[in-house]
């Protein structure tokens, strides 16, 4: 089977025009050895992933904090049940471990591969099985909707570490990591979000068939399969089959999302742009198939794999590349070598390293 990275973005695809800005995220187009996120954005067919250097926080006091008290109940009441679920796990067959585990991998594959680099950024391009398999992985991670969740998701590249940001890391470790979901949004999430150009996921009828029966989904997908099988199949106790891979599963799948919003963006060192936030954070890569790179993912939203690195911590691009070599999966974005050299020289902190 024929399968192949679409053309690395490289000097070639630059264009002559040149300007020396350093935005707050560091995607302005500058030095005419970069690529051109215009040229990038158009083979995609989206810029809206992209720093919106022209945006600016209202001035005045910030909008007081409503708290959403059913959240706050519902995720307190899930994070016992993932305690009381780990203090199970000596009492659970070795089938029902390794039942979740299996289920933690293929939730997150929903989002690492599926919202994230596949719906959020168009990465790269997946067949109709591809997206239907993705879809219901993402169904079983319960983290939203494909299409909330991406929309969510390109609000904070284009606004990053803004009001304009659902998870603003500039309010501190909590609110980036959990508290963003037990408030109100800031009415300029709100605002901004509704700005976006979402057609090309109003157009793609699987995301929508989900966001249309995604309450069932959930039901089905993260809470009753994760319990039936182990219970059904070798005779598991009810009660450890749901806490261990339905309940505490999806609270370790949650944790491993939202240390991508906060440790990643507060620990670890910034070799392509030392102006922004999100840093290389191997720990959360581990956890989160891949996705602690994220001073490189930040700096290059449109690479398929969110590293330089490859399969390194990164079991979603060797999923990726997998499917594609089955035939798929194609037209993988990648950053060249060259421009990634030329980035880390110019804005990078000087480790040239990632960890």
């Amino acid at each position: 089977i024929h399968c192949h990275l679409s053309k690395e973005f490289s000097s070639a695809s630059s264009t002559t025009t040149v300007t020396s800005r350093v935005t707050k995220n560091g995607n302005a187009v500058v030095e005419k050895d970069l690529l051109n996120h215009d040229d990038v954005a158009a083979e995609r067919g989206m810029v809206d992933d992209l720093f919106d250097e022209t945006y600016r926080e209202k001035e005045g006091p910030k909008p007081p904090l409503q708290y959403v008290w059913r959240n706050i109940i519902l995720m307190s009441l899930l994070h016992l049940g993932a305690i009381i679920g780990l203090m199970l796990i000596p009492s659970a067959k070795i089938q029902t471990l390794a039942w979740a585990i299996l289920c933690f991998v293929l939730s997150a594959l929903g989002i690492t591969a599926g919202s994230h680099r596949l719906w959020s950024h168009r990465c790269y391009k997946a067949t109709l099985p591809l997206r239907i398999f993705l879809t219901i992985a993402n169904s079983m991670a319960f983290q939203n909707d494909i299409y909330e969740w991406a929309r969510d998701h390109r609000v904070h590249h284009k606004f990053s570490e803004t009001d304009a940001d659902p998870h603003n890391a500039m309010r501190g470790f909590f609110f980036s990591h959990i508290g963003w979901l037990l408030v109100r949004k800031h009415p300029d999430v709100i605002e901004k979000g509704q700005k976006l150009d979402l057609s090309d996921l109003k157009a793609d009828k699987v995301v929508m068939f989900q966001r249309r029966y995604y309450k069932p989904s959930v039901v089905l997908l993260c809470f009753t399969l994760p319990t039936v099988v182990p219970w059904y199949f070798w005779d598991e106790s009810i009660i450890i089959s749901f806490l261990i891979p339905a309940i505490l599963r999806y609270t370790l799948g949650l944790n491993a999302t939202w240390l991508v919003n906060s440790a990643a963006h507060m620990f670890g060192n910034r070799p392509y742009d030392q102006n922004i936030n999100p840093r290389e954070n191997p720990l959360v890569s581990m956890g989160a198939l891949g996705e602690g790179f994220h001073n490189y993912h930040h700096t290059f939203p449109y690479d398929y794999s969110a590293s330089e690195f490859g399969w390194r911590f990164n079991f979603t691009t060797a999923f990726i590349d997998l499917m594609c070599l089955l035939g798929l999966a194609s037209d993988r974005k990648k950053v060249s070598r060259e421009v990634i050299l030329a980035r880390k020289m110019r804005t990078g902190d000087g480790s040239h390293k990632s960890g």
